[in-house]
């Protein structure tokens, strides 16, 4: 019988080790696991993402419960305690005392002019703005999954319109349009001489912003379906009789969910500062209604003389941005792994 030689001994050797137990504990955590669990493991170990989402997190809990918390603190955006109270104003209408007011009663200091409190009237603005940048997002990635993956999966005339019709609201600005387009609706809606109601003013703006924002995330769908409706599995569940419907969400959507979420991740924040900056220009929320953009905006007015009111929701809206652009990279690196930052 011939006797193995040590390099044909250690071959075998590393052979069994491989064969009988996994060469790492690395393979091993990952052997059977769905991709939603390893982007989920991947994802935790990012520290920065996981800090991102802690602070995305804050604010939407704040924002979900800013009534029971100007409850507790016992006090409201609305009321101008300054005009009730003389000693909170001096005759400029400015903060009697120093830091905006800043004292036990008045947590983030009063507002110059009507002295109204400014930590609920954060709290109210954040609350304002998420709720406008949520629906809008939600109805965006909505329209633009329908318009892009019809496009793409159609393909003939109806992409050739589809594509024109997203090359033509590319073109333009969007801010410009969103400009241009609020008071038209606004003026359709309600004559001139009644009042617009809040929730007119709110409904007009998510319309606006949804008309003209799917564009982009369609283009992208559309060419992802492109792709997918020429692979093999497509091809094999057309030949079984399987219905566009079927095609769609069980072969084609299952393959789209990552671009999705990892565009969902940074509309928001868009969002969240275009609305912002259209209620700064005067274009969409207004007093007395709380909001990131009209905070901003008063504040922009009594700035030389004490910057603490204008800096509270613009380090929130800072804070808050920075922190969700994070956790939209966080999560595209999670779900799509080959890609480096």
């Amino acid at each position: 019988m011939t006797t193995p030689t040590p390099a044909a001994s250690a071959a075998l050797e590393v052979t069994e080790e491989t064969d009988g137990k996994p060469g790492s504990p690395k393979d091993q955590g990952s052997r059977g696991r769905s991709p939603g669990k390893l982007a989920w493991t991947r994802f935790k170990r990012d520290k920065s993402g996981t800090t991102a989402a802690c602070v995305v997190l804050f604010f939407f809990v704040v924002s979900l419960c800013a009534p029971l918390i100007a409850k507790v603190y016992g006090k409201d955006p609305y009321t101008p305690y300054g005009m009730d109270d003389p000693s909170l104003l001096n005759e400029f209408s400015n903060p009697m005392k120093p830091n905006g007011g800043i004292d036990g009663d008045f947590w983030f200091g009063v507002e110059p002019g009507l002295g109204r409190d400014v930590f609920t009237f954060l709290l109210y603005g954040i609350r304002n703005s998420l709720l406008i940048a949520t629906v809008t997002t939600v109805l965006v990635v909505l329209l633009g999954v329908v318009v892009g993956v019809t496009a793409g999966y159609l393909g003939g005339k109806t992409d050739y319109f589809i594509g024109r019709v997203i090359d033509i609201l590319l073109a333009f600005p969007s801010t410009l349009f969103y400009i241009a387009f609020f008071p038209v609706m606004l003026s359709i809606l309600v004559s001139p001489e009644d009042k617009t109601p809040q929730w007119l003013i709110v409904t007009t703006l998510i319309a606006v912003m949804t008309a003209f924002g799917w564009a982009p995330l369609a283009r992208l769908l559309r060419g992802e379906v492109l792709a997918l409706r020429e692979r093999e599995y497509v091809e094999a569940a057309k030949v079984t009789g399987a219905s566009p419907a079927r095609i769609i969400f069980k072969e084609l959507l299952p393959n789209l969910w990552t671009p999705i979420l990892i565009q969902a991740t940074l509309l928001l924040p868009l969002f969240v500062t275009t609305e912002a900056a259209l209620a700064f220009l005067g274009v969409g929320l207004e007093e007395p209604t709380p909001d990131w953009g009209v905070m901003i905006q008063n504040g922009s007015k009594y700035y030389q003389d004490d910057i603490t009111f204008m800096a509270f929701p613009g380090v929130a809206m800072v804070i808050f941005v920075v922190a969700f652009n994070l956790l939209g990279d966080s999560v595209r690196d999670a779900l799509d792994p080959k890609t480096t930052r």
